[in-house]
Order: C-alpha cells, then structure tokens, then sequence
C-alpha cells in the first residue's frame, strides 16, 4: 500500500467520498452531518490523502487547517471490504507525521456518537485522541463526538 496526496479528480476515490458521505446521511441526522463535499475538500486549507493498493484507492483523509497551528482530521474513511485491516491506523500515523512537518501542533476531530462510530472513536484513543469540547465552529451536539490531540 501508498500513501499519495490526492487532487480528487479520480473517478474512484470521488466514488468512495460519494459513498462515504452518503452513508454518514443515512446514520446521522442531516444537521449533525460535518463530511465536506468535493468541492470543500478541494480548497487550499485542505490536505487530502489516499491510501491506494494496486493503484484502487483503499482509504482516505484529509486536514483542514484551522490555523496556523491547529488542524481538523477530516474525511477518514476505509473502504468497506478493508475495514479493520489496518489502512485506518497506516494513515492515521501518516497524517499525524505530515502535520507534525507542516507545524501543526493540536489535531482535533469530529466523529459520531452512535455504536456504528465506535470503532473510529477506539482507533483515535489509540493514536492518542482525548474527548474535548467542541472547536472551530463547532456547537455541543448529542451526535457528535470531539476529540484532540497535541501533536
């Protein structure tokens, strides 16, 4: 596997943020949805990576610089047949590597809240993630979970 910095104009990894995004609507209520769309994915605050295994992208995320030293993880997703077999915690330690380089100190995310997200939430608090209040634009949201880490 590889890890490459993606401009998103391939038609699969389009297809598995499409399919990301629209499970992440069908789980959760439309106003506690935070996925960013193509477009917002593709400004110049954004970061975005695939991992791919044989060129197929397997897996994704992104940052979303807040300032200049405080990021958002955004956009992990794996692909559904290679959930739980490590393409989440091989780009978590790269994204985590890359914002270290790019002088970021605080990495903080938002996940779900419901059972489905769990395993998220576990693989997070692996890599070092504590729950926190909401940042950025964020409100307190029984759907949400906050998490940071410093970095």
């Amino acid at each position: 596997m590889e890890i490459v910095r993606d401009d998103l104009s391939g038609g699969a990894i389009i297809e598995l943020l499409r399919s990301h995004v629209e499970e992440m609507r069908a789980i959760t209520p439309p106003e506690s949805v935070h996925a960013l769309d193509l477009d917002e994915l593709r400004k110049p605050e954004v970061t975005f990576w695939s991992v791919l295994d044989g060129g197929v992208p397997v897996g994704c995320g992104a940052i979303k610089m807040l300032d200049a030293e405080h990021a958002e993880l955004k956009s992990m997703r794996t692909a559904p047949a290679r959930k739980r077999t490590g393409v989440g915690s091989l780009l978590l330690a790269h994204i985590i590597t890359e914002a270290r380089a790019m002088g970021i100190v605080r990495l903080s995310l938002e996940t779900g809240a419901a059972d489905f997200f769990a395993p998220a939430r576990k693989l997070y608090g692996k890599f070092g993630f504590a729950p926190c209040e909401p940042f950025a634009d964020y409100r307190p949201d029984p759907h949400s979970v906050f998490m940071t880490k410093m970095i």
